[in-house]
């Protein structure tokens, strides 16, 4: 998301180097271009208003700290505003209430309820320790019942049986009930959706959510409709006492205009963002890790919180004692931390959470993309146990039959093992000399290479997590 209003903020700090203060004629050109990138990223109107003409006023005669250049402020200036835009910090699910809570989705057809309620269920389910209960009343789509079913299975959670000819009220009082004698703790309902906004559906929904007075109601939207984001939310708002938004498709919205007018048009918080199409896709918005993103300040909190959900800590901990003890990285270790990387959003969403590397991740990504990480999986795979244990003995007859394995080219197999020597060379530095001096190597002790980029072959360190 944002990826032109991030690369126009980005020449902020350039522009206003050397000024000593920031005043109406060195910014002036400035927040045009703010306004233009805002506008360009399919921000409402208003929204845009508001947010220059604070910026302006905020950033206007503003002495410069010593510890600060004037590109530097204004640049916390605009994080600082769009963190209020946003919502100011995460609002979290309340289900402080008597089980089962029952929390409703209502939203357009095809803006990713069902799926939403999947991903909410196995969130729940595995981050908070839930029991829970999932129930579709879109008695108008019998496929949607059928998905969220097979949904349910896959992500570990129980599916109510609708029956499409019953009445969806008395439905969703049958699986609060069910919630109720079956020890849930929360009870996910699955609304109708239609193409557009006409009053059926919000009777319908406004039934439901009578009936079963749920604790949070959450407004689905496609944030790739942009503006249109906004004001469907607006309208669903006048009919709904809507809690709260799950913003779907984030990962595909390059402008996030959506993201940025939701809060300030309709009042309501973003609760979770949809990134991705896997079932473990929606993260907890958080407008001021979101504005650091923007900015190219990366999001290090949430890449922490990633590595301690995803990493498998146990492998781990035995490769670093592997290390210590100076057996060297095989080709096994090297699949683990390739697996490792797919299981946490690729490269890419590796690269757009650290800090000062938004301006490389296409080079990154050119260099060792998701893809390639794939194929050098299925390599790895097509390799007998004891030769990803002692790549020395692959000769070029091996080569051939593991080129042949995974449909790639001997090429493909010298590029790989090349790439492992490199790989393995570093990781001996965590034996002699430790990551200092592995610091220094990579490029004058900021942990990158010279001329900046990735390090060689794209590879990470052990463990991916300082274990």
């Amino acid at each position: 998301m944002f990826d032109n209003l991030s690369d126009r903020l980005e020449a902020i700090g350039k522009r206003l180097k050397g000024k000593g203060r920031l005043t109406e004629d060195n910014i002036q050109e400035t927040l045009r271009e703010v306004r233009m990138a805002l506008l360009e990223a399919d921000v409402a109107l208003p929204v845009v208003k508001d947010f220059v003409a604070s910026v302006r006023e905020r950033a206007l005669g503003t002495e410069v700290t010593k510890s600060l250049s004037p590109g530097q402020a204004f640049v916390k200036i605009v994080h600082d505003q769009l963190v209020e835009v946003m919502g100011a910090q995460n609002d979290a699910l309340d289900l402080t209430t008597r089980p089962p809570a029952v929390v409703m989705l209502a939203g357009l057809q095809g803006s990713g309820k069902t799926t939403s309620i999947a991903k909410l269920g196995r969130l729940l389910r595995e981050r908070e320790k839930k029991k829970v209960l999932a129930v579709s009343v879109d008695v108008y789509r019998p496929a949607a019942i059928d998905q969220l079913q097979r949904l349910g299975d896959e992500v570990g959670i129980d599916c109510y049986p609708t029956d499409p000819s019953a009445d969806p009220v008395a439905t969703v009082e049958a699986a609060r009930e069910q919630a109720r004698t079956g020890y849930y703790d929360v009870l996910l309902v699955d609304t109708a959706g239609r193409l557009h906004v006409d009053g059926e559906m919000m009777g319908e929904a406004g039934r439901v959510h009578e009936a079963v007075a749920p604790i949070e109601t959450l407004f689905v939207v496609d944030s790739m409709t942009g503006q249109d984001a906004a004001n469907t939310a607006r309208a669903f708002d006048e009919a709904l006492p809507l809690t709260g938004v799950i913003l779907t498709k984030a990962d595909g919205d390059a402008r996030g205009g959506a993201a940025l007018s939701i809060r300030q048009i309709t009042g309501k918080p973003i609760k979770f963002l949809g990134i991705g199409e896997k079932t473990d896709a929606l993260e907890p918005f958080h407008p001021d890790r979101m504005a650091s993103r923007i900015l190219g300040m990366g999001d290090v909190l949430s890449l922490v919180e990633e590595v301690e959900r995803k990493v498998d800590h146990q492998k781990a901990e035995r490769m670093a004692g592997k290390l210590k003890k100076g057996k060297g990285f095989d080709l096994e270790d090297m699949r683990d931390q390739l697996t490792q990387v797919t299981q946490m959003g690729g490269m890419g969403g590796l690269m757009e959470k650290l800090p000062g590397m938004g301006q490389l991740t296409e080079q990154a990504s050119q260099q060792m993309d998701d893809g390639q990480v794939r194929r050098q999986i299925a390599i790895i795979n097509s390799m007998t146990p004891g030769e990803r244990q002692r790549p020395d003995v692959i000769n070029g007859s091996r080569k051939r039959r593991i080129a042949r394995g995974c449909g790639l080219q001997v090429q493909d197999i010298n590029r790989l093992l090349k790439q492992h020597k490199q790989m393995q060379k570093m990781m001996k530095q965590f034996k002699n000399g430790g990551m200092k001096k592995m610091m220094r190597q990579m490029g004058g002790g900021n942990g990158m290479p010279p001329g900046g980029g990735m390090p060689p072959g794209g590879g990470l360190p052990p463990g991916l997590g300082g274990r």
